[in-house]
């Protein structure tokens, strides 16, 4: 039998504002998809931050034995976040900036995203599309729309017409619990609202001026797409007209998702999503991250150490389980102090793993291991909840440190018990990189990198700069970069 029969799973639904017991459309299968990432520039701590807690959530549902089609998109061109000027798309602003084609900036920056991610052992969705790919079926979305009184072209753009939405007995802002009066009076004046009937119509489709490089043909002209109608089209496209979740940052709420719910309501007469999940925002040192303050760092710096944030490299798996002692809806503050008390914690959990086949069993147990079992899903099944979770692991790893000291007993039977949960929902669910070998590994490689750096040190101090630059050159060429800085030199992998 799955085990999602024996579950009773509740997601918190943004749409609602509560926690509702989930019901999938098709029973045993889940579709689910999560805004991905505008590649225009290097994955953030943010975006790892949410793609995380959707990796986890994807986790616990393929271990509750459903079949999860997990769609994240690829956002590679037309993000547009004001509808104003063109020469507001990040895409042509980067490649100006860098001197590359779009689609340069394009793979340059995907290959970044992927590595990331990878760093962090997240599994990878069941289809990645990119808008680019999907240029045909967004133009059909379009289309229709418009047939259907929905949306306008003017100047070679077409506008979603949220007025006309509203008069048809739907409610544009309802994700938001905005009225549409509240959102008239809030719109801001930009470049481009004189073509909109109104303020907050929002664009389908952008007229390209001739400077444009991104640019695609269409009944309407050359132009490009709307950022809200790419996801529109990718989710449907793979998911349905209705599927079971759609998740993103707290960010995309307003007016990504409610454009989401719009575009899916109109075309296709009903709504598009039962369940939207949304994560809440990270933060370093009590504030906001922003490159323009200076609070900003990038996801491998904080893993490769040698920033001013930080006293130390940290490894990938204590930064994700620092990540995970936050849930998900609640803001996440990252600081040298947390960093440092999350590597303690974690390094607790895995002594704890690494002794557990060295505990002796007896004929009867003294710890009731079913029901700390228990404590463990019921802590996932409440929306994902990763802190209680991993506040039950803890308690998992003290009957460990009790039984290894004699003071308790178990049997074969609960030992296997405790020993396979653990393991499961360390390694399974929260996605913790299984590294039993790794750390002595680590331990050689880091010795024998320093003692290279040593006779390098020692072969520029004999001014032998041909021997110090071949040491350098041969490291790097096998994946060991050397930083000389003004404590010395360090590497990276």
């Amino acid at each position: 039998m799955p085990l999602y029969k024996s579950h009773t799973l509740k997601i918190y639904n943004s749409l609602s504002g509560e926690k509702e017991i989930f019901t999938p459309i098709h029973e045993g299968n889940i579709g689910m998809y999560v805004c991905g990432p505008t590649v225009y520039s290097h994955a953030h701590l943010g975006n790892v931050r949410t793609f995380m807690s959707f990796d986890v959530i994807f986790r616990y549902l393929l271990h509750l034995n459903y079949k999860v089609r997990y769609v994240r998109n690829i956002t590679d061109a037309g993000h547009l976040t004001d509808d104003g000027s063109v020469e507001n798309d990040r895409f042509v602003k980067q490649s100006r900036l860098e001197k590359l084609e779009p689609m340069e900036v394009v793979q340059k920056y995907t290959v970044n995203f992927h590595k990331v991610l990878d760093v962090f052992n997240f599994l990878p969705p069941s289809i990645e599309p990119t808008a680019t790919g999907h240029i045909v079926e967004q133009l059909e979305l379009i289309q229709k729309l418009i047939q259907d009184g929905f949306a306008y072209e003017s100047n070679g753009s077409v506008y979603f017409d949220v007025v006309e939405y509203n008069k048809k007995g739907l409610n544009y802002g309802e994700l938001n619990n905005r009225n549409i009066d509240e959102l008239l009076s809030n719109t801001r004046d930009l470049d481009g609202q004189n073509e909109k009937k109104n303020p907050q119509d929002f664009a389908l489709w952008k007229n390209a001026s001739p400077a444009h490089i991104m640019r695609w043909n269409s009944p309407w002209g050359e132009g490009f797409p709307g950022w809200h109608l790419e996801c529109t089209a990718m989710s449907t496209k793979y998911l349905g007209e209705k599927f079971d979740i759609h998740g993103g940052g707290m960010d995309l709420k307003f007016p990504h998702h409610e454009c989401e719910i719009a575009q899916g309501k109109a075309c296709n007469g009903t709504t598009p999503v039962n369940y939207w999940m949304h994560t809440n925002m990270l933060t370093m040192n009590g504030l906001r991250m922003s490159k323009s303050t200076g609070n900003f760092i990038l996801p491998l710096e904080l893993i490769e150490g040698g920033n001013p944030f930080f006293e130390k490299a940290f490894h990938p798996n204590v930064v994700r389980f620092c990540f995970l002692q936050a849930h998900y809806r609640s803001v996440l503050d990252i600081s040298n102090e947390a960093m440092v008390a999350s590597e303690k914690g974690f390094n607790r959990l895995m002594e704890g793993l690494s002794i557990i086949d060295e505990i002796q069993t007896s004929e009867t147990s003294t710890i009731e291991i079913d029901t700390w079992k228990k404590s463990c899903y019921d802590a996932m099944d409440d929306d994902f909840n990763t802190p209680i979770l991993i506040a039950q692991l803890f308690e998992g790893i003290r009957f460990v440190n009790v039984l290894n000291d004699k003071r308790e007993t178990i049997t074969s039977a609960d030992l296997h018990t405790l020993k396979s949960t653990l393991e499961t929902f360390v390694f399974d669910v929260l996605g913790i990189k299984n590294e039993k070998n790794a750390n002595n590994n680590i331990e050689k490689l880091e010795g024998v990198v320093n003692l290279m750096i040593q006779m390098r040190n020692e072969a520029r101090a004999n001014k032998d700069f041909a021997m110090s630059d071949q040491i350098r050159d041969q490291l790097l060429a096998i994946g060991i970069q050397l930083k000389d800085g003004k404590d010395g030199t360090s590497f990276s992998l």
